[in-house]
């Protein structure tokens, strides 16, 4: 029976078991270090991010977008604001069991399987480090080029605060920032923030509270908050993903042709 090796699809002629990373015009994809409790609490604070954070993007937007719906019809959001206020009465009453019930399983489900899925990818990450095969590091198409590069995490940080999804448009994560910045106009929308900050602004205060749509509310500060977190991570390993191949490629190059020193017999004693 003849044995078939995995296929690099950028460079059929290189076969290797694991690979670390692809560049595509869509984005840098790799695999890293992970901490599975960091990973889990981002899931816990919203499905899907915990999944998008490992670039399991399928399954992260199908629970993000799950989250969205089923938390609007179950009204968990709302009856969040009401318990934190102390009616918890009224939180009670405007939560529905239908939904309620639904989301509780798919929930817990989202943090376990986040949680598994990097203790499993942080093996596949050392066993890819010790193979160190080779990937590709610049691709370039009809809508976008893309090319392994050093940039600064600080400046992610910056553009993500201004508007989420701009720091990982600066990293060339095209679908995330995409993704991002799409809903993140829904929630600001939907909850009327803005229309709130301008009530703020000129001190009536009141109509700001009355104004606000707390069920779309909560969703911004998640969803901001991982706008920078997944930003600012993704700069820092693209940065050593950039010096690793860098590296490999020197060695495999250049290392071979190194001045050597003639070390005379008085230095050696």
């Amino acid at each position: 029976m003849r044995n078939f090796e995995p296929i690099n699809p950028i460079n059929p002629t290189q076969r290797a078991r694991r690979y670390k990373a692809h560049v595509s015009t869509l984005g840098t994809t790799q695999l890293h270090l992970r901490n599975p409790y960091i990973i889990a609490w981002w899931s816990a604070a919203f499905p899907g991010f915990g999944h998008l954070l490992l670039s399991k993007y399928l399954r992260g937007y199908a629970l993000f977008i799950w989250e969205i719906f089923v938390n609007n019809m179950a009204h968990i959001n709302q009856a969040m604001v009401l318990s934190f206020t102390g009616n918890i009465e009224m939180a009670k009453d405007v939560l529905d069991p239908r939904w309620t019930l639904m989301y509780i399983p798919v929930y817990i489900f989202a943090i376990w399987d986040s949680y598994r899925t990097t203790v499993d990818l942080n093996r596949v990450f050392l066993l890819a480090e010790r193979e160190n095969a080779d990937f590709n590091s610049y691709i370039i198409g009809a809508l976008e080029i893309n090319y392994l590069d050093k940039r600064r995490p600080l400046n992610a940080i910056v553009w993500s605060v201004f508007t989420p999804g701009l720091g990982q448009l600066y990293i060339h994560r095209v679908v995330t920032a995409i993704f991002t910045m799409i809903f993140m106009i829904v929630f600001v929308y939907f909850s009327k923030i803005l229309v709130a900050i301008h009530f703020l602004f000129i001190g009536e205060i009141s109509q700001a509270t009355q104004v606000i749509n707390p069920q779309w509310f909560l969703f911004i500060p998640s969803h901001y908050g991982f706008s920078i977190y997944d930003s600012y991570v993704n700069t820092v390993e693209n940065n050593k993903l950039f010096e690793s191949e860098q590296r490999k490629y020197l060695k495999e190059n250049y290392q071979q042709y190194r001045v050597k020193i003639p070390v005379s017999v008085d230095e050696v004693k």
